[in-house]
């Protein structure tokens, strides 16, 4: 896992991660991405909730590229450990919340301030991944405006969600793009 740009840019990590419930993000799939966001808004402004955070490397590419409102929920307490010493490490403590705890029990919770930035990489086999545009959007965690992207593989399809607006396939993620 690498950071692909920003101040941290080069940085590699290694996740413990041989028997963890997780899916790191490929580089490809991840770099696709931020290249499409980096035409869309200026990261330091930015307020950013990562769902089923896993190793933490959407968040570390956020921050590196100036944003310092950073929320990450993960339950997985090894996955967690990692991301609370890998921001030790990078000294960035002050621009991430690191909550563990289930994903679908923060969505119930209520939120000062809504995101202007939410992503959610949940595990492919989750059941309830065609539930999460409407329990995410539902739950008044997106900023008027914000953006909502979902990763998921080919077996889930949101283009028939009028909320959906755009959808980019790298390999077998897919990235689905969600706005109120």
């Amino acid at each position: 896992m690498r950071i692909i740009s920003g101040k941290f840019m080069g940085r590699r990590f290694s996740p413990p991660a041989d028997n963890w419930p997780t899916r790191p993000t490929t580089d490809y799939a991840k770099e696709g991405l931020f290249n499409l966001l980096n035409n869309r808004f200026h990261f330091e402004e930015q307020r950013v909730l990562d769902l089923f955070g896993g190793t933490g490397s959407h968040d570390y590419e956020f921050i590196s590229r100036g944003c310092c409102d950073v929320t990450y929920v993960d339950k997985h307490a090894p996955a967690v450990a990692f991301v609370k010493k890998t921001v030790a490490t990078l000294g960035v403590e002050n621009c991430i919340q690191v909550w563990r705890m289930d994903v679908f029990k923060f969505l119930e919770r209520p939120v000062a301030e809504p995101y202007s930035y939410i992503f959610a990489g949940p595990p492919y086999p989750l059941p309830n991944i065609p539930e999460l545009p409407d329990l995410v959007l539902g739950a008044g965690l997106l900023a008027p405006g914000g953006l909502f992207v979902l990763e998921h593989n080919p077996h889930h399809d949101f283009t028939g969600d009028g909320r959906c607006t755009e959808v980019r396939t790298y390999g077998k993620t897919i990235f689905s793009f969600f706005q109120t």
